[in-house]
């Protein structure tokens, strides 16, 4: 059995073992394949990742989680439009090669950052959050995650990177020690992309040069 397998298996024995819902296995199970789908370029990381956005969204607005079910909104429009990108323009290949951020973007994601997370994080202090900039922070980190993994950006990779520490240690913060574990193995499948990435961007370039 390869590691991806025991990863999953006990992605679900977790959920077994803790009563979790199906909602929250499907949404951790399709979250896990979807990262690492996208870590190897391969397409079906945007069905895959639709699946687990729904689950999400379903479980968020039943509980009444509204700003969290909100945001499940803005990754579904980034998601399908990040299908859309990666199957054009593709140059031959199976996705559209990779690219480095644009100064200009980089340059207008920090203040989005700076000031979603304050905004964001007033809102979510009035619903009684007890962290409410760090669940701020880690939010518009993963809008911004998303909108370079849907547009084939390298640096995709050193928000969500950024987003699985914060993560973790949010999780462990508010006692929710499974969860911080899934986002251990986020970590792990991120930094992987990234390696991953900057190898097929280079082979990609180099193939074009020749």
């Amino acid at each position: 059995m390869s590691l991806n397998a025991v990863i999953l298996a006990g992605l679900v024995a977790i959920g077994w073992i803790t009563s979790a819902s199906l909602l929250d296995i499907v949404g951790a199970v399709t979250g896990l394949v979807s990262v690492w789908l996208a870590a190897r370029e391969n397409i079906w990381t945007y069905p895959v990742g639709l699946v687990n956005i729904v689950a999400f969204f379903i479980e968020f607005y039943a509980v009444k989680l509204y700003a969290d079910a909100t945001l499940q909104v803005v990754f579904f429009v980034l998601t399908v439009i990040g299908w859309v990108i990666w199957l054009t323009k593709r140059q031959g290949y199976k996705v559209r090669p990779t690219r480095n951020a644009r100064r200009t973007e980089l340059f207008v994601a920090m203040p989005i950052v700076a000031i979603g997370t304050v905004v964001w994080g007033q809102y979510l202090s009035t619903l009684g959050d007890p962290a409410p900039l760090l669940d701020a922070l880690v939010a518009i980190l993963s809008i911004i995650a998303q909108y370079f993994l849907s547009y084939k950006v390298l640096q995709n990779w050193h928000f969500w990177i950024s987003v699985d520490v914060l993560s973790i240690g949010l999780y462990l913060y508010k006692n929710l020690v499974v969860t911080a574990g899934v986002y251990a193995i986020f970590l792990i499948i991120a930094t992987g992309g990234l390696f991953a990435w900057k190898r097929e961007m280079a082979r990609v370039r180099s193939s074009s040069a020749a």
